[in-house]
């Protein structure tokens, strides 16, 4: 993808303030919930960190997914859940405070998983093909600059203006999702011949990951019987990933086009899946 004002000035900023609206719904007590229920946050950690990449590795190995595609949706499986989760989540009646304590969690355990994963992919996928390097430092710094800080900025704006953040919440959700929404936007525009070719030659796979993603938080939740809330939850945060952050990654530390594929058509697909749960619970029958 080559230099623009998409990926040069959009993409950071609308990661940024997403990151900062994330950061000013947060308290230090959203760190400690790990502690009053551990299982359910652990669970969703696994799901989210580990089962899901694995996922992601079976589905292109499995229905022999070009390699540049491969790392793509690899990427996008290894980013954490974005706000979206904790707006769809509270929409369907999960767990909010779990949700935002999953998504603040793996914000931060990803910047440092994000560089494995995407590293491992790389060398498996790419070797036989052609060689992309991927600058570990930078991506590890990267990682930090756009989520880790705007995260903490966010925090401690709660905590030095609490009702300033706390009137500004909705404000702030809204606009992240016009940022995100914009985005997708502006991605599907830019490189609409791509994107065309793209669902056709691969939507069906990120759909089936979405799908299935959301299916396996579902189970697991149920095998390790956590409450009905706290199940959608892990769905969600299973299910619906940063595709910002994917995207911004691509763009600006690969500078591929074709790696920002599966993350903005996965970005489609986990609203309209998201979409689905939220009715279903909203009319399910108790």
């Amino acid at each position: 993808m080559e230099n623009s004002v998409l990926t040069d000035f959009l993409l950071p900023l609308s990661l940024f303030v997403i990151m900062l609206g994330m950061g000013m719904s947060l308290v230090i007590d959203d760190f400690k919930r790990v502690l009053v229920f551990p299982k359910a946050v652990i669970l969703g950690l696994v799901g989210q960190i580990l089962i899901l990449p694995v996922l992601a590795f079976i589905l292109v190995k499995w229905f022999d997914a070009p390699a540049i595609i491969a790392v793509g949706i690899m990427l996008i499986a290894a980013c954490p859940g974005g706000t979206s989760s904790n707006l769809i989540s509270h929409l369907a009646k999960g767990d909010t405070a779990l949700s935002i304590s999953l998504t603040a969690i793996t914000s931060l355990v990803t910047v440092v998983s994000i560089p494995l994963i995407l590293g491992f992919s790389m060398d498996y996928f790419l070797a036989a093909h052609q060689v992309i390097e991927l600058p570990v430092v930078k991506t590890i710094m990267t990682l930090i600059a756009i989520t880790f800080l705007p995260v903490s900025l966010g925090m401690l704006i709660r905590k030095k203006y609490t009702q300033f953040a706390l009137n500004q919440e909705t404000r702030i959700n809204a606009l992240s999702g016009l940022f995100l929404a914009c985005l997708v936007l502006l991605i599907v525009w830019q490189q609409s011949h791509a994107v065309k070719e793209g669902i056709v030659a691969v939507g069906w796979l990120v759909a089936s990951l979405n799908v299935l993603s959301m299916f396996v938080g579902f189970l697991i939740g149920r095998i390790f019987q956590l409450s009905s809330s706290q199940t959608t939850t892990i769905a969600i945060e299973v299910g619906v990933q940063n595709g910002t952050l994917a995207i911004l990654i691509a763009a600006t530390i690969l500078q591929q086009a074709v790696f920002a594929l599966p993350a903005a058509i996965y970005s489609l697909s986990m609203f309209i899946s998201g979409f689905m749960v939220i009715f279903w619970r909203q009319h399910r029958k108790h």
